[in-house]
């Protein structure tokens, strides 16, 4: 068995009620060192910080807001998602990065400012506070480089969650220092071009591997529920893509991890 970190991760949603601690363990005997859990509203703060409290130095949580959650009006909601990580980092630090938060016009562009200004609001916690940021991209890759590329000097490293993107954008991506592409169930499925553009752009070294369970569940369980249980089929198949064995890919990704998240200055 080899171990691996899932950095993105939303097991404490009620699509894992009724059986949570069955997907719990059955990640610890998949292999599972830790899971991260990223924040998207104000109704998951309480079951994701519920959930790292039962499972203590397993599953560690983020704060966040997801570029999809916006309320009618985000300000109260993000000056109460602050004021929880100003808090946090004057005890015990138990929040490891900044998000989910980003920006997504796949299904509706109509907030497009609203979502640079909340996206741009949260990149600013990550610079302020330290931690790394989790972003979530969607039909939104010049928009990301709106935002962040001012911010580029002072920002910390983090993740761009679920990258799907062609070769160029990884290219662009890259540019990001101490920040590592999230690889997930995508880069399994048949028709994907993704191992074919991280095999020619994207160093190992800049991978970690998530979830995003319960979505994006890797082939052969394409459409069913996902779950950290099924990350080794990922790094199989990310080991096909590097020619190396799957204990490369495990240790390269989850030292990648552990640097971004539990070896912080």
């Amino acid at each position: 068995m080899i171990g691996f970190i899932d950095t993105h991760s939303h097991v404490y949603g009620e699509e894992f009620d009724a059986d949570r601690e069955e997907v719990v363990r059955r990640a610890r005997e998949a292999g599972a060192e830790k899971l991260l859990l990223p924040n998207i509203d104000a109704a998951s703060i309480e079951p994701m910080m519920a959930m790292c409290r039962t499972y203590s130095g397993f599953c560690h949580p983020m704060m966040g807001l997801h570029p999809t959650e916006l309320p009618p009006d985000p300000v109260p909601l993000l000056d109460e998602m602050e004021a929880l990580i100003e808090a946090d980092r004057r005890q015990d630090c138990a929040f490891v990065a900044i998000g989910e938060v980003g920006v997504d016009l796949y299904w509706d562009a109509s907030r497009r400012e609203e979502q640079l200004d909340v996206f741009r609001r949260q990149a600013l916690w990550s610079i302020r506070f330290g931690l790394p940021l989790v972003v979530h991209t969607r039909s939104a890759h010049e928009e990301l480089m709106q935002v962040l590329g001012p911010l580029r000097p002072s920002l910390c490293g983090g993740i761009f969650h679920c990258f799907g993107g062609t070769a160029e954008e990884a290219r662009e991506l890259l540019t990001f220092d101490g920040f590592c592409l999230g690889i997930g169930g995508v880069v399994t499925f048949k028709k994907s071009p993704l191992p074919e553009v991280l095999r020619d752009v994207v160093p190992l070294q800049r991978i970690v591997i998530e979830t995003d369970a319960p979505y994006l569940a890797p082939t052969p369980y394409r459409g069913k529920r996902n779950e950290p249980a099924f990350l080794p089929l990922v790094i199989e198949r990310l080991a096909l893509t590097y020619g190396v064995e799957p204990e490369v890919v495990a240790n390269v990704t989850t030292e990648n991890a552990r640097r971004l998240f539990f070896e912080r200055n």
